[in-house]
């Protein structure tokens, strides 16, 4: 196949909104994909609450639901991938770091286990870890805080 053929398609698919091309010409063929990092948007519904009946004279009042408490101030340090969090290398050895400790960039923080891989989290940031937001053995989600560093 001609070159200037394939450089024709690879600005066809710059300049439209095709994710791939396919062209098979004789015994040749050729086959341009783009990968799209933008993430679609999602929609979600917000959950439908039950509404107290009014209450009647004498009777006992009724209590609102607690709210969650704030993430305190400071960077957070998000998750990476989906996966399982640990705090330490081993179950028997000490977490990587505490609340309150001092790091600074590089200092590993957390292990996140992704199809039987292992992948150590490292900080970006110098400062101090001022809260844990998940626990040992909890999965986690792509972009879910896992630190506050302030």
């Amino acid at each position: 196949m001609d070159l200037r053929k394939i450089k024709s398609l690879i600005d066809l698919l710059e300049n439209s909104s095709l994710a791939e091309i396919e062209i098979v010409e004789d015994k040749e063929s050729v086959r341009l994909t783009r990968q799209t990092t933008a993430v679609a948007p999602v929609t979600v519904a917000a959950p439908v609450l039950p509404v107290a009946p009014i209450a009647a004279a004498g009777a006992t009042p009724v209590v609102p639901l607690e709210e969650e408490p704030a993430t305190p101030e400071g960077e957070l340090v998000r998750s990476p991938m989906v996966g399982t969090f640990y705090s330490a290398a081993t179950p028997d050895a000490e977490a990587f770091v505490k609340v309150g400790q001092e790091i600074t960039a590089g200092d590993s923080l957390c292990i996140i286990e992704a199809m039987k891989m292992f992948n150590q989290i490292d900080a970006e940031i110098s400062g101090k870890i001022i809260s844990i937001l998940v626990d040992n053995g909890q999965p986690v989600e792509y972009d879910e805080p896992l630190f506050v560093i302030r």
